[in-house]
């Protein structure tokens, strides 16, 4: 079909393009007059590897091979690259690289349901209330978002993996006080083969699919030849050309096309939801992204019986161990596949990778008949007095355990940590005061984080 120009009319009808430069442009123009630029910060960033539902410590980073059946359940601990530290059997990857990541087993705090538990682990803060996923504090990927944006301009600072029918406040993820314009840029499943860059593929000069590198190319080259062309560039203020930059720079452009990774590397990391998420959250933070949140939920493809969406395994939802058998091994290749391919690359100081969920799970298992199979299974149910946290990269003392819990893994023993030490030490990679202060919605200024300190051992 003939190509058509971008007339006036078409750049309109096509204006969601514009309509997003424009807001993004009021959102710079904003910064710009409260004069929150500051000076350039280190080149840093975080993956946080987001477990929704909670990651069971007692089957993956924390197991207690010494307990009665009921606690130990029916996985046997292996041993690393690094004598001392052991995971469960079904992370064989993780074992071959223990030396690029340290296990945090003595975090904990207090909130027992999801949207609490949440707020309180993507905060750093004790929500106002435990019900509901709205945050009343911006998420720690938001505040990134309003302190490091100058740091690349042409790059979206805080990103989010979510699917295409959830929002911020789906995950905690909201911005609370700071506002909407400061919520992550939500990127959907890449590994979808119609899978497309969110809210750029309603334009239709984006609408190809995003797997096709000379196509994608093509059309970005051709969306902002054609706007200079129509002179709305020339036409607009700073703000609303750095919009139009953003969204059409060569460095968004690269970042997203994810076909530019060999296929051997898009094998390592697995051809599922979990590995083309953290594929993409690496190239978005190697362009230049502060902050890229990558959800792993369903790890895609078609459920086995017995298993579940998320990492929520209640005896009610699922059979424990047959949905850990089917969701370990994507789970053990993308994240071990991370962390490999950022030490190669030799990003492993300016990145900081973070997994973990809301909670951990009960350490005694318990059986009830599952809602959808009617058969009695195995489950373990939500637990915030103990958990585990992978960390790796970042520049921080890797290939240790920092802390551990009581013979039944029911409580922290040693060094016990709540989620604002983690943040803390987040912070401090990216070069980010703690005692920062933003206006909440009363004019009171609030700190970024109000209490926690930088690991010890780690940093």
């Amino acid at each position: 079909m003939k190509h058509q120009p971008l007339t006036r009319r078409r750049f309109l009808n096509a204006g969601s393009l514009a309509c997003m430069a424009a807001g993004l442009s009021q959102v710079m123009r904003l910064r710009a007059v409260t004069g929150e630029s500051g000076g350039r910060r280190d080149d840093t960033a975080i993956i946080l590897v987001w477990l929704t539902g909670g990651l069971s410590h007692m089957d993956t980073y924390d197991l207690k091979p010494e307990t009665p059946l009921e606690y130990r359940g029916e996985f046997a601990p292996i041993r690393s690259n690094v004598p001392g530290i052991e995971v469960g059997e079904l992370l064989p990857l993780h074992a071959k690289i223990a030396d690029k990541f340290s296990l945090i087993r003595s975090a904990s705090h207090g909130f027992g349901d999801h949207d609490g538990a949440h707020k309180r682990m993507l905060t750093g803060r004790i929500p106002k209330s435990a019900v509901g996923f709205v945050n009343d504090a911006p998420s720690v990927g938001c505040i990134v978002n309003k302190v490091r944006e100058h740091v690349r301009p042409d790059m979206l600072a805080f990103t989010s993996g979510q699917r295409p029918d959830t929002n911020a406040d789906s995950y905690s993820q909201g911005a609370g006080y700071l506002g909407r314009s400061y919520e992550p840029f939500l990127l959907g499943d890449p590994s979808l083969e119609k899978w497309s860059v969110p809210n750029l593929s309603i334009v239709p000069e984006l609408s190809p699919r995003m797997a096709d590198r000379r196509t994608l190319r093509t059309e970005f080259d051709r969306l902002r030849s054609e706007i200079d062309a129509l002179g709305a560039m020339a036409s607009g203020d700073q703000f609303r050309q750095k919009a139009f930059s953003l969204l059409t720079s060569d460095a968004a452009r690269r970042a997203f096309d994810i076909s530019q990774e060999t296929p051997a590397i898009r094998d390592r990391y697995g051809r599922h939801a979990y590995g083309q998420q953290a594929l993409l959250a690496r190239r978005l933070v190697e362009a230049g992204a502060s902050f890229a949140n990558v959800v792993m939920e369903h790890p895609g493809g078609s459920s086995p019986p017995q298993t579940l969406y998320n990492w929520d395994c209640h005896a009610v939802n699922c059979h424990v161990f047959k949905d850990a058998r089917w969701r370990f091994p994507p789970f053990d290749q993308a994240v071990s596949a991370l962390i490999e391919d950022v030490y190669q690359r030799g990003l492993d100081r300016k990145v900081m990778i973070i997994v973990m969920g809301e909670f951990g799970h009960t350490p005694r298992i318990n059986s009830q008949p599952g809602t959808g199979t009617g058969i009695v299974q195995p489950g373990r149910d939500h637990w915030p007095q103990a958990m585990s946290i992978l960390v790796s990269g970042g520049g921080l003392r890797m290939g240790q355990v920092v802390g551990s819990t009581n013979r039944l893994g029911e409580v922290p023993q040693e060094r016990p940590l709540s989620p604002n030490d983690l943040w803390a030490t987040a912070y401090r990679h990216l070069g980010i005061d703690t005692e920062l202060t933003f206006p909440d919605l009363s004019g009171r200024p609030m700190p970024i984080l109000p209490d926690g300190e930088p690991i010890r051992e780690l940093v």
